[in-house]
């Protein structure tokens, strides 16, 4: 295997690195020399396990950092940065942010039963964790100068930006607010060096799909909706994040690309 990033002393910071897709892009980014560092909310019940997996990742022979912390505590987020640069020194620099932050109210907008419906503070908390907290923490680590001269923005985003789901109100805002900012990012930071773009999922069975009402539904009409037959992967995911993030892709930004086999053509 080519391991383009070994040597240059690059890191990729991924927020929601502890299971699904920023997990997955963890694990690809580094088997091809990409140093890691994961920002990840768990709770202690979880470490074991998280714990494991991540001493995959350190097995590739890359640096390795994680904080379990809350990602939307300014405090906290202001800590890390700082943390990081100490960890960069002279030489490291930022390649590719990852934003794969699940973190969302998913309630129906109105109920017969007595079920909790969507408030303002819900659409807030969403809209805040998934979305806005990607430009946060662009404009941290920007300010903080710890960017690579060609650097990578990627998050992730989903076919509810543009179709109605149930229960997902709160999300698809979020969504279609996240890809917003993803292409002012991609404008207003050019001369900069830094492209952004969104990757818009298929359908992948990650922890955060099973937390959708429906979810069986949606897996059996995807399986038959697909033209491959299958649902994403978290590693089909992983490899778009790691073709954006290598030199060939320097002139791609400000888009937002299905990885889907697919999917969004039916």
């Amino acid at each position: 295997m080519v391991k383009e990033f070994q040597n240059k002393n690059y890191w990729a910071l991924i927020l929601g690195g502890s299971s699904g897709l920023g997990l997955a892009t963890a694990k690809k980014l580094a088997k091809h020399g990409m140093n890691i560092c994961i920002v990840h909310r768990n709770s202690r019940t979880q470490e074991t396990a998280i714990n494991a997996e991540f001493e995959t990742i350190k097995r590739e022979g890359v640096q390795f950092k994680s904080f379990n912390v809350d990602a939307f505590n300014s405090e906290k987020q202001n800590t890390i940065v700082e943390e990081l640069k100490t960890i960069f020194g002279t030489s490291g620099k930022l390649r590719t942010l990852v934003h794969s932050v699940a973190k969302g109210n998913l309630k129906p907008m109105v109920s017969k039963d007595d079920i909790p419906t969507l408030k303002h503070d819900d659409f807030a908390l969403t809209l805040n964790a998934m979305a806005i907290s990607l430009y946060d923490w662009t404009k941290a680590l920007f300010e903080a100068d710890v960017f690579a001269e060609d650097s990578r923005i990627i998050s992730f985003t989903s076919e509810g930006n543009t179709k109605a789901w149930q229960n997902y109100a709160a999300v698809s805002a979020a969504k279609v607010t996240l890809e917003a900012i993803t292409r002012n990012i991609a404008l207003e930071f050019a001369l900069y060096g830094i492209k952004a773009n969104c990757i818009q999922a298929g359908v992948t069975d990650t922890s955060s799909l099973r937390m959708i009402p429906g979810s069986d539904k949606i897996i059996e009409h995807t399986l038959k909706r697909n033209p491959n037959k299958r649902l994403t992967q978290p590693e089909d995911v992983a490899n778009a994040v790691y073709l954006l993030s290598k030199d060939e892709a320097a002139w791609i930004t400000g888009t937002i690309i299905p990885v889907d086999g697919g999917e969004h053509l039916s």
